[in-house]
Protein backbone atom coordinates (compact mmCIF):
# COMPACT_ATOMS: atom_id res chain seq x y z
CA UNK A 1 0.00 0.00 0.00
CA UNK A 2 1.57 3.51 -0.87
CA UNK A 3 1.26 6.94 1.78
CA UNK A 4 0.19 9.64 0.91
CA UNK A 5 4.09 10.71 -0.16
CA UNK A 6 4.59 8.15 -2.70
CA UNK A 7 0.94 8.46 -4.11
CA UNK A 8 0.45 11.67 -4.81
CA UNK A 9 3.66 12.19 -7.12
CA UNK A 10 2.20 9.32 -9.13
CA UNK A 11 -0.68 10.47 -8.71
CA UNK A 12 0.11 14.09 -10.84
CA UNK A 13 2.34 11.44 -12.86
CA UNK A 14 -0.88 9.74 -14.20
CA UNK A 15 -3.05 13.52 -14.74
CA UNK A 16 0.42 14.67 -16.91
CA UNK A 17 0.10 11.87 -18.56
CA UNK A 18 -3.57 11.84 -19.39
CA UNK A 19 -3.44 15.75 -20.16
CA UNK A 20 -0.56 15.08 -22.87
CA UNK A 21 -2.55 12.00 -24.50
CA UNK A 22 -5.81 14.51 -24.40
CA UNK A 23 -3.96 17.06 -26.14
CA UNK A 24 -2.08 14.97 -28.73
CA UNK A 25 -5.69 13.43 -29.54
CA UNK A 26 -6.39 17.19 -30.11
CA UNK A 27 -3.99 17.65 -32.28
CA UNK A 28 -6.05 16.51 -35.12
CA UNK A 29 -9.05 17.86 -34.26
CA UNK A 30 -10.73 20.66 -35.77
CA UNK A 31 -14.44 21.19 -34.40
CA UNK A 32 -15.20 18.46 -31.78
CA UNK A 33 -19.37 19.39 -30.44
CA UNK A 34 -20.20 17.18 -27.20
CA UNK A 35 -23.91 17.16 -26.49
CA UNK A 36 -24.58 19.98 -28.21
CA UNK A 37 -28.73 21.24 -27.20
CA UNK A 38 -29.97 24.51 -28.46
CA UNK A 39 -34.00 25.41 -26.67
CA UNK A 40 -35.83 27.88 -28.69
CA UNK A 41 -38.54 29.68 -26.12
CA UNK A 42 -41.97 29.97 -28.45
CA UNK A 43 -44.69 32.31 -27.06
CA UNK A 44 -48.52 32.49 -28.25
CA UNK A 45 -48.36 35.93 -26.98
CA UNK A 46 -45.82 39.24 -27.35
CA UNK A 47 -46.66 39.86 -23.88
CA UNK A 48 -46.29 36.59 -22.66
CA UNK A 49 -42.37 37.06 -23.87
CA UNK A 50 -42.11 40.41 -22.14
CA UNK A 51 -43.81 38.79 -18.78
CA UNK A 52 -41.17 36.21 -19.12
CA UNK A 53 -37.66 38.45 -20.20
CA UNK A 54 -38.96 40.62 -17.24
CA UNK A 55 -39.40 38.00 -14.93
CA UNK A 56 -43.06 38.82 -13.84
CA UNK A 57 -44.29 35.06 -14.00
CA UNK A 58 -43.72 32.34 -12.06
CA UNK A 59 -45.39 29.98 -14.82
CA UNK A 60 -43.92 28.57 -17.64
CA UNK A 61 -45.90 30.47 -20.65
CA UNK A 62 -43.77 29.20 -23.24
CA UNK A 63 -43.36 25.85 -24.75
CA UNK A 64 -39.88 24.93 -25.60
CA UNK A 65 -38.82 23.74 -29.66
CA UNK A 66 -35.40 21.74 -29.43
CA UNK A 67 -33.97 22.97 -32.85
CA UNK A 68 -31.04 20.71 -31.62
CA UNK A 69 -30.76 17.39 -29.22
CA UNK A 70 -27.85 16.10 -27.40
CA UNK A 71 -25.50 16.27 -30.92
CA UNK A 72 -22.06 15.21 -30.93
CA UNK A 73 -19.67 15.25 -33.92
CA UNK A 74 -15.70 14.85 -34.71
CA UNK A 75 -14.31 16.70 -37.06
CA UNK A 76 -10.87 15.76 -38.22
CA UNK A 77 -8.67 18.56 -39.77
CA UNK A 78 -8.37 17.75 -43.85
CA UNK A 79 -11.84 15.81 -43.53
CA UNK A 80 -15.02 16.97 -45.86
CA UNK A 81 -18.31 16.59 -43.73
CA UNK A 82 -21.54 16.33 -45.21
CA UNK A 83 -24.58 17.52 -43.28
CA UNK A 84 -27.59 15.96 -44.71
CA UNK A 85 -31.37 16.17 -43.75
CA UNK A 86 -35.40 17.76 -44.49
CA UNK A 87 -35.62 21.01 -43.87
CA UNK A 88 -36.50 21.87 -39.89
CA UNK A 89 -33.61 19.06 -39.00
CA UNK A 90 -31.42 21.35 -37.33
CA UNK A 91 -28.41 21.78 -40.36
CA UNK A 92 -28.58 25.79 -40.20
CA UNK A 93 -28.85 25.80 -36.68
CA UNK A 94 -25.49 23.59 -36.03
CA UNK A 95 -23.80 26.05 -38.39
CA UNK A 96 -24.84 29.26 -36.84
CA UNK A 97 -23.34 27.83 -33.37
CA UNK A 98 -20.08 26.65 -34.71
CA UNK A 99 -19.49 30.14 -36.18
CA UNK A 100 -20.95 31.96 -33.40
CA UNK A 101 -23.55 33.44 -34.84
CA UNK A 102 -25.65 31.19 -32.02
CA UNK A 103 -25.12 30.24 -28.75
CA UNK A 104 -25.89 26.21 -27.53
CA UNK A 105 -28.47 26.02 -24.72
CA UNK A 106 -26.24 22.83 -23.39
CA UNK A 107 -23.10 21.33 -24.54
CA UNK A 108 -19.26 22.22 -24.88
CA UNK A 109 -17.80 22.71 -28.28
CA UNK A 110 -14.07 23.12 -29.44
CA UNK A 111 -12.28 24.98 -32.37
CA UNK A 112 -9.10 24.47 -33.45
CA UNK A 113 -8.58 26.41 -36.37
CA UNK A 114 -9.22 29.81 -38.49
CA UNK A 115 -12.74 29.43 -40.31
CA UNK A 116 -14.48 31.14 -42.93
CA UNK A 117 -18.32 30.51 -43.34
CA UNK A 118 -20.19 31.39 -46.49
CA UNK A 119 -23.59 31.00 -44.42
CA UNK A 120 -25.37 34.40 -45.04
CA UNK A 121 -23.11 35.99 -48.33
CA UNK A 122 -22.78 39.87 -47.29
CA UNK A 123 -24.34 39.63 -44.53
CA UNK A 124 -21.75 42.38 -43.08
CA UNK A 125 -21.83 44.31 -46.40
CA UNK A 126 -23.19 48.22 -46.31
CA UNK A 127 -25.15 49.00 -48.56
CA UNK A 128 -23.89 52.73 -48.99
CA UNK A 129 -20.10 51.43 -49.43
CA UNK A 130 -18.51 50.85 -52.37
CA UNK A 131 -17.85 47.36 -53.24
CA UNK A 132 -14.17 47.94 -52.67
CA UNK A 133 -14.70 49.32 -49.77
CA UNK A 134 -16.80 46.39 -48.62
CA UNK A 135 -13.94 43.94 -49.15
CA UNK A 136 -11.82 45.94 -46.68
CA UNK A 137 -15.01 46.06 -44.15
CA UNK A 138 -15.51 42.56 -44.26
CA UNK A 139 -11.99 41.62 -44.28
CA UNK A 140 -11.57 43.80 -41.20
CA UNK A 141 -14.26 41.65 -39.49
CA UNK A 142 -12.90 38.54 -40.35
CA UNK A 143 -9.81 39.67 -38.49
CA UNK A 144 -7.83 40.69 -41.08
CA UNK A 145 -5.09 43.57 -41.22
CA UNK A 146 -4.90 46.50 -44.02
CA UNK A 147 -2.08 44.55 -45.19
CA UNK A 148 -2.99 41.11 -45.22
CA UNK A 149 -6.33 42.26 -47.21
CA UNK A 150 -3.94 44.02 -49.33
CA UNK A 151 -2.02 41.22 -50.30
CA UNK A 152 -5.18 38.67 -50.95
CA UNK A 153 -7.34 41.84 -52.82
CA UNK A 154 -6.42 41.35 -56.36
CA UNK A 155 -7.46 37.48 -55.76
CA UNK A 156 -10.29 38.26 -54.38
CA UNK A 157 -11.64 40.75 -57.18
CA UNK A 158 -10.23 38.26 -59.66
CA UNK A 159 -12.84 36.15 -58.31
CA UNK A 160 -15.70 38.29 -57.97
CA UNK A 161 -14.74 39.57 -61.59
CA UNK A 162 -17.36 42.39 -61.59
CA UNK A 163 -15.00 44.93 -63.63
CA UNK A 164 -15.54 48.87 -62.84
CA UNK A 165 -18.06 47.71 -60.47
CA UNK A 166 -16.22 47.09 -57.74
CA UNK A 167 -15.98 51.12 -57.03
CA UNK A 168 -19.39 51.87 -57.43
CA UNK A 169 -21.85 51.54 -53.83
CA UNK A 170 -23.18 48.06 -53.48
CA UNK A 171 -26.88 49.09 -53.53
CA UNK A 172 -26.57 49.80 -57.40
CA UNK A 173 -25.64 45.99 -57.77
CA UNK A 174 -27.28 43.46 -59.03
CA UNK A 175 -28.11 40.44 -56.95
CA UNK A 176 -25.37 38.12 -58.67
CA UNK A 177 -22.94 40.70 -58.42
CA UNK A 178 -23.44 41.31 -54.91
CA UNK A 179 -23.35 37.21 -53.82
CA UNK A 180 -20.41 37.28 -56.17
CA UNK A 181 -18.32 39.54 -54.79
CA UNK A 182 -19.66 38.44 -51.19
CA UNK A 183 -18.60 34.64 -52.07
CA UNK A 184 -15.32 36.40 -53.52
CA UNK A 185 -14.41 37.63 -49.85
CA UNK A 186 -15.32 34.69 -47.78
CA UNK A 187 -13.50 32.63 -50.02
CA UNK A 188 -10.64 33.95 -50.31
CA UNK A 189 -9.32 35.00 -47.06
CA UNK A 190 -7.06 31.17 -46.42
CA UNK A 191 -9.07 29.56 -43.68
CA UNK A 192 -8.16 26.12 -41.85
CA UNK A 193 -11.91 25.68 -41.61
CA UNK A 194 -14.63 25.92 -44.70
CA UNK A 195 -17.88 25.96 -43.62
CA UNK A 196 -20.62 26.07 -46.80
CA UNK A 197 -24.76 25.93 -45.81
CA UNK A 198 -25.47 26.08 -49.94
CA UNK A 199 -23.76 28.87 -50.54
CA UNK A 200 -22.37 26.66 -53.95
CA UNK A 201 -25.25 27.33 -56.36
CA UNK A 202 -24.72 31.53 -56.36
CA UNK A 203 -24.45 33.26 -59.80
CA UNK A 204 -24.46 32.16 -63.12
CA UNK A 205 -23.59 28.98 -63.92
CA UNK A 206 -20.06 30.12 -65.01
CA UNK A 207 -19.50 31.64 -61.47
CA UNK A 208 -20.72 28.55 -59.74
CA UNK A 209 -18.17 26.41 -61.82
CA UNK A 210 -15.74 28.86 -60.42
CA UNK A 211 -17.14 28.42 -56.94
CA UNK A 212 -17.15 24.06 -57.25
CA UNK A 213 -12.96 24.56 -58.43
CA UNK A 214 -12.02 26.65 -55.53
CA UNK A 215 -13.97 24.10 -53.36
CA UNK A 216 -11.69 21.41 -54.94
CA UNK A 217 -8.73 23.35 -54.45
CA UNK A 218 -9.14 23.38 -50.99
CA UNK A 219 -9.85 19.86 -50.48
CA UNK A 220 -6.92 19.13 -52.00
CA UNK A 221 -5.09 21.47 -50.17
CA UNK A 222 -6.01 19.76 -47.17
CA UNK A 223 -8.02 22.37 -45.67
CA UNK A 224 -11.45 20.80 -43.17
CA UNK A 225 -14.86 21.90 -44.62
CA UNK A 226 -18.08 21.62 -43.20
CA UNK A 227 -20.92 21.12 -46.10
CA UNK A 228 -24.83 21.38 -45.80
CA UNK A 229 -26.29 20.88 -49.20
CA UNK A 230 -29.31 19.43 -50.88
CA UNK A 231 -27.66 18.57 -53.50
CA UNK A 232 -26.82 15.00 -52.92
CA UNK A 233 -24.78 14.60 -56.19
CA UNK A 234 -22.35 17.11 -54.39
CA UNK A 235 -22.68 15.79 -51.03
CA UNK A 236 -21.84 11.84 -52.91
CA UNK A 237 -18.94 13.50 -54.76
CA UNK A 238 -16.98 15.78 -51.87
CA UNK A 239 -17.74 14.21 -48.82
CA UNK A 240 -15.73 11.82 -46.90
CA UNK A 241 -17.74 10.91 -44.12
CA UNK A 242 -21.99 12.35 -43.76
CA UNK A 243 -24.05 12.92 -40.61
CA UNK A 244 -27.79 12.57 -41.26
CA UNK A 245 -30.24 15.16 -39.08
CA UNK A 246 -34.16 15.22 -38.60
CA UNK A 247 -35.70 17.11 -36.23
CA UNK A 248 -32.57 18.07 -34.01
CA UNK A 249 -31.56 15.10 -33.01
CA UNK A 250 -28.38 13.35 -35.20
CA UNK A 251 -29.94 9.75 -36.90
CA UNK A 252 -26.46 8.38 -37.86
CA UNK A 253 -23.36 8.98 -39.71
CA UNK A 254 -21.42 6.82 -42.14
CA UNK A 255 -20.12 6.76 -45.97
CA UNK A 256 -21.75 9.35 -48.14
CA UNK A 257 -23.80 6.57 -50.23
CA UNK A 258 -25.27 4.73 -46.90
CA UNK A 259 -26.28 8.06 -45.50
CA UNK A 260 -27.70 9.46 -48.77
CA UNK A 261 -30.11 5.69 -48.81
CA UNK A 262 -30.99 6.17 -44.88
CA UNK A 263 -32.17 9.88 -46.03
CA UNK A 264 -34.29 8.82 -49.39
CA UNK A 265 -35.50 6.38 -46.64
CA UNK A 266 -36.68 9.06 -44.07
CA UNK A 267 -37.90 11.42 -47.06
CA UNK A 268 -40.63 8.38 -47.72
CA UNK A 269 -41.26 7.76 -43.90
CA UNK A 270 -40.09 4.22 -44.68
CA UNK A 271 -36.82 4.59 -42.68
CA UNK A 272 -37.88 1.77 -40.20
CA UNK A 273 -39.76 -0.57 -42.00
CA UNK A 274 -38.17 -3.13 -44.58
CA UNK A 275 -37.66 -1.51 -47.98
CA UNK A 276 -36.84 -5.09 -49.79
CA UNK A 277 -39.26 -7.73 -48.72
CA UNK A 278 -40.84 -8.58 -45.71
CA UNK A 279 -41.67 -11.57 -44.06
CA UNK A 280 -44.04 -12.90 -46.41
CA UNK A 281 -41.51 -12.23 -49.24
CA UNK A 282 -43.50 -9.37 -50.91
CA UNK A 283 -41.78 -6.92 -52.48
CA UNK A 284 -42.65 -3.52 -50.93
CA UNK A 285 -45.36 -1.75 -54.05
CA UNK A 286 -47.28 -5.42 -53.64
CA UNK A 287 -47.08 -5.13 -49.27
CA UNK A 288 -48.07 -1.57 -49.90
CA UNK A 289 -51.14 -1.77 -52.75
CA UNK A 290 -51.83 -4.68 -50.28
CA UNK A 291 -52.51 -2.20 -47.19
CA UNK A 292 -54.73 -0.46 -49.67
CA UNK A 293 -52.29 3.14 -49.91
CA UNK A 294 -51.47 4.82 -52.26
CA UNK A 295 -48.20 4.70 -54.03
CA UNK A 296 -48.05 8.92 -54.65
CA UNK A 297 -48.48 9.53 -50.92
CA UNK A 298 -44.50 8.66 -50.78
CA UNK A 299 -44.10 11.60 -53.04
CA UNK A 300 -43.66 15.19 -53.17
CA UNK A 301 -46.79 16.04 -56.03
CA UNK A 302 -46.42 19.54 -57.58
CA UNK A 303 -49.02 21.77 -56.24
CA UNK A 304 -48.65 23.90 -59.35
CA UNK A 305 -49.35 20.33 -61.87
CA UNK A 306 -50.66 20.77 -64.98
CA UNK A 307 -53.67 18.54 -65.10
CA UNK A 308 -55.60 18.67 -68.18
CA UNK A 309 -57.49 16.17 -70.92
CA UNK A 310 -61.37 14.68 -71.40
CA UNK A 311 -60.49 12.18 -68.61
CA UNK A 312 -62.07 9.12 -70.80
CA UNK A 313 -58.63 7.50 -68.37
CA UNK A 314 -57.82 9.12 -65.59
CA UNK A 315 -54.12 8.94 -63.98
CA UNK A 316 -55.25 7.63 -60.81
CA UNK A 317 -51.89 6.39 -58.56
CA UNK A 318 -47.97 6.71 -59.39
CA UNK A 319 -44.45 6.17 -57.87
CA UNK A 320 -41.04 5.96 -58.66
CA UNK A 321 -38.86 2.73 -58.02
CA UNK A 322 -35.44 3.13 -57.02
CA UNK A 323 -33.19 0.09 -57.59
CA UNK A 324 -33.95 -1.24 -54.10
CA UNK A 325 -37.17 -2.09 -54.63
CA UNK A 326 -38.44 1.15 -53.02
CA UNK A 327 -40.31 4.27 -53.14
CA UNK A 328 -37.63 6.89 -53.79
CA UNK A 329 -37.62 10.47 -56.07
CA UNK A 330 -33.55 10.20 -55.37
CA UNK A 331 -31.77 7.78 -57.88
CA UNK A 332 -28.58 6.90 -58.68
CA UNK A 333 -26.97 7.65 -62.01
CA UNK A 334 -26.75 4.44 -63.77
CA UNK A 335 -29.01 2.43 -61.83
CA UNK A 336 -32.08 0.74 -63.53
CA UNK A 337 -35.43 2.44 -62.19
CA UNK A 338 -39.07 1.93 -62.56
CA UNK A 339 -41.82 4.92 -62.63
CA UNK A 340 -45.32 3.24 -62.65
CA UNK A 341 -48.75 4.80 -63.41
CA UNK A 342 -51.97 3.26 -62.80
CA UNK A 343 -55.08 4.59 -64.71
CA UNK A 344 -58.37 4.31 -64.74
CA UNK A 345 -60.73 4.00 -67.49
CA UNK A 346 -64.10 5.42 -67.35
CA UNK A 347 -64.93 4.90 -70.83
CA UNK A 348 -64.35 2.41 -73.44
CA UNK A 349 -60.79 3.26 -75.01
CA UNK A 350 -59.22 1.45 -78.40
CA UNK A 351 -55.46 1.62 -78.77
CA UNK A 352 -54.50 3.81 -75.30
CA UNK A 353 -51.18 5.55 -76.02
CA UNK A 354 -49.21 5.86 -72.22
CA UNK A 355 -46.84 8.65 -72.05
CA UNK A 356 -43.71 9.56 -69.66
CA UNK A 357 -41.77 12.22 -70.63
CA UNK A 358 -38.62 13.88 -68.36
CA UNK A 359 -37.92 17.65 -68.08
CA UNK A 360 -35.37 19.66 -66.55
CA UNK A 361 -36.13 22.66 -63.90
CA UNK A 362 -36.07 25.00 -66.76
CA UNK A 363 -38.80 23.44 -68.63
CA UNK A 364 -37.01 21.94 -71.35
CA UNK A 365 -37.81 18.39 -72.42
CA UNK A 366 -34.57 15.95 -72.14
CA UNK A 367 -36.25 12.59 -72.92
CA UNK A 368 -39.84 11.36 -73.60
CA UNK A 369 -41.13 8.10 -74.81
CA UNK A 370 -44.63 6.22 -75.08
CA UNK A 371 -46.84 3.06 -75.75
CA UNK A 372 -46.28 3.87 -79.49
CA UNK A 373 -43.03 3.97 -79.89
CA UNK A 374 -41.83 1.07 -78.39
CA UNK A 375 -44.54 -0.76 -80.41
CA UNK A 376 -46.47 -1.93 -77.25
CA UNK A 377 -50.07 -3.03 -78.17
CA UNK A 378 -52.26 -2.19 -75.60
CA UNK A 379 -55.67 -3.53 -77.35
CA UNK A 380 -59.15 -2.51 -76.20
CA UNK A 381 -60.02 -1.19 -72.41
CA UNK A 382 -63.29 -1.28 -71.07
CA UNK A 383 -65.11 0.93 -68.75
CA UNK A 384 -64.27 0.57 -65.21
CA UNK A 385 -61.17 -1.36 -65.71
CA UNK A 386 -57.69 -0.22 -65.02
CA UNK A 387 -54.38 -0.84 -66.14
CA UNK A 388 -50.75 -0.77 -64.55
CA UNK A 389 -48.30 1.02 -66.51
CA UNK A 390 -44.49 0.61 -66.00
CA UNK A 391 -41.82 2.31 -67.19
CA UNK A 392 -38.37 0.76 -66.73
CA UNK A 393 -35.16 3.28 -67.56
CA UNK A 394 -31.56 2.87 -67.17
CA UNK A 395 -30.89 6.54 -65.73
CA UNK A 396 -28.01 7.93 -67.64
CA UNK A 397 -28.70 11.32 -66.98
CA UNK A 398 -26.57 13.77 -65.57
CA UNK A 399 -26.48 14.68 -61.99
CA UNK A 400 -29.43 17.10 -60.94
CA UNK A 401 -32.71 17.84 -60.81
CA UNK A 402 -35.95 16.83 -63.07
CA UNK A 403 -39.88 16.43 -63.33
CA UNK A 404 -41.79 13.79 -64.80
CA UNK A 405 -44.69 14.16 -66.52
CA UNK A 406 -47.24 11.59 -67.24
CA UNK A 407 -49.84 11.15 -69.70
CA UNK A 408 -52.61 8.82 -71.93
CA UNK A 409 -53.81 10.07 -75.14
CA UNK A 410 -54.86 7.97 -78.30
CA UNK A 411 -57.13 8.64 -81.68
CA UNK A 412 -60.52 8.28 -82.82
CA UNK A 413 -59.81 7.82 -86.27
CA UNK A 414 -58.07 10.35 -87.85
CA UNK A 415 -58.42 12.61 -84.48
CA UNK A 416 -56.04 12.69 -82.07
CA UNK A 417 -57.34 13.05 -78.36
CA UNK A 418 -55.76 13.64 -74.98
CA UNK A 419 -57.32 11.65 -72.24
CA UNK A 420 -55.00 12.87 -69.23
CA UNK A 421 -52.10 14.65 -69.19
CA UNK A 422 -50.45 15.87 -65.59
CA UNK A 423 -47.02 17.99 -66.84
CA UNK A 424 -44.37 18.34 -64.30
CA UNK A 425 -46.13 15.93 -62.00
CA UNK A 426 -43.18 15.05 -59.71
CA UNK A 427 -39.32 15.66 -58.96
CA UNK A 428 -36.94 13.24 -59.62
CA UNK A 429 -32.82 13.74 -58.61
CA UNK A 430 -30.36 11.94 -59.82
CA UNK A 431 -27.55 11.41 -57.43
CA UNK A 432 -24.01 11.32 -59.25
CA UNK A 433 -20.17 11.31 -58.64
CA UNK A 434 -19.50 11.78 -62.19
CA UNK A 435 -20.95 14.28 -64.90
CA UNK A 436 -19.56 14.92 -68.49
CA UNK A 437 -20.79 17.20 -70.86
CA UNK A 438 -24.41 18.04 -71.80
CA UNK A 439 -27.70 16.22 -70.56
CA UNK A 440 -26.76 12.56 -70.91
CA UNK A 441 -23.59 10.82 -70.04
CA UNK A 442 -22.57 8.78 -73.04
CA UNK A 443 -20.65 6.30 -71.38
CA UNK A 444 -18.04 6.57 -73.37
CA UNK A 445 -14.70 4.67 -72.97
CA UNK A 446 -11.26 6.47 -73.17
CA UNK A 447 -7.76 4.64 -73.80
CA UNK A 448 -4.15 6.25 -74.10
CA UNK A 449 -1.40 4.52 -75.61
CA UNK A 450 2.03 5.32 -76.25
CA UNK A 451 2.48 5.92 -79.97
CA UNK A 452 5.73 5.22 -81.91
CA UNK A 453 8.36 7.96 -82.05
Amino acid sequence: MLGWKEYMPRQASVLARERAEKEVSMDNIAIKLEHITKIYKLYSRNRDRLKDSLGLTKKKCYTEHYALKDVSMTIRQGETVGIIGVNGSGKSTILKIITGVLSATDGDMEINGRISALLELGAGFNMEYTGLENVYLNGTMLGFSAEEINERLQDILDFADIGEFVHQPVKTYSSGMFVRLAFAVAINIDPEILIVDEALSVGDVFFQAKCYHKFEEFKKLGKTILFVSHDLTSIAKYCDRVVLLNKGVKLAEGSPKDMVNMYKKLLVHQLDEETLEDVSGKSEIDRHTAEGRAWKDHFEVNPTILDYGEKQAEIVDFGIIDQYGQFSSIIEKGSTCQVKAKLYFHSQVKNPIFTITIRNKQGTDITGTNSMFERVETGTVEAGETRIVTYTQRIDLQGGDYLISLGCTGYVGDEFKVYHRLYDLVGMTVLSDKDTVGFYDMNTVITVENGEK
